[in-house]
């Protein structure tokens, strides 16, 4: 079988590393990419030296040019694109009222959180439909989930809740296509940057579901919301 391609967003550190390290270990080649070349070359250069087969790339995502260009890229030099898993996220207004928030900083958090994964899935839609495969799997958390809106982190949880209802979208647009998959996940409250030292979940549990949902078999499901293998309500 032709080697996997996966591109993971926002993987210098945290969950996307993690994410990038288990889908080496089952054979991908990583596409592994962050807004600061320096940070990516030194992520991938650790996971090379676990020989794993990953390679940086650098992605501002709130950027629709920069998406569209590194989509080329991969498939100039690649030919194809299986999993992408748009991770990449900013956490800017937590704790913080819908009363007191700038409006730059939902706008920073929409085109982060959001448009991100946008402009990345329709831009790689053409390769997937062409090659009859794909699996899309969007980072996203509970806070976006319709039952968990309750007051505060605004910007966040409108940005996951838009990242969730994406998800639905795209999954049905692409559902004539049985081999592609389209999924939101929540790892839940993991040991990062963005979920701090006292949050109860390893990355390594942060990223298990991810993987498999970037793994899934072409019996496999399509537009749900998962968390730890298990859907969870939107």
């Amino acid at each position: 079988m032709t080697e996997r391609i996966a591109l993971v967003t926002g993987a210098n550190r945290g969950i996307g590393f993690e994410t990038c390290r288990q889908l080496g270990k089952l054979g991908y080649h990583v596409l592994l990419t962050a807004r600061d070349p320096e940070k990516a070359e030194q992520a991938a250069s650790t996971l090379r030296k676990e020989g794993l087969n990953v390679a940086p790339s650098t992605l501002d995502v709130s950027s629709e040019s920069a998406a569209n260009d590194l989509i080329q890229a991969i498939e100039g030099n690649y030919g194809r694109l299986d999993a992408l898993i748009n991770n990449a996220a900013v956490l800017l207004d937590d704790d913080v009222s819908l009363f007191d928030i700038p409006s730059e900083t939902l706008h920073t958090t929409m085109n982060t959180n959001f448009f991100g994964a946008f402009y990345l899935i329709r831009a790689i839609m053409p390769l997937m439909i062409r090659q009859k495969y794909g699996r899309i799997v969007n980072v996203s958390s509970e806070m976006g989930a319709i039952s968990e809106m309750t007051a505060a982190t605004t910007a966040y949880r409108l940005s996951k809740l838009a990242l969730n209802g994406l998800t639905l979208v795209v999954a049905n647009e692409l559902r004539r296509y049985a081999d592609i998959k389209v999924n939101a996940v929540c790892p839940g409250w993991v040991r990062t940057d963005m979920g701090g030292a006292n949050a109860s979940r390893s990355v390594e549990q942060g990223a298990d579901t991810i993987v498999w949902l970037a793994t899934l078999p072409s019996n496999g499901a399509s537009g749900g919301f998962w968390q730890d293998r298990q859907r969870i309500p939107w």
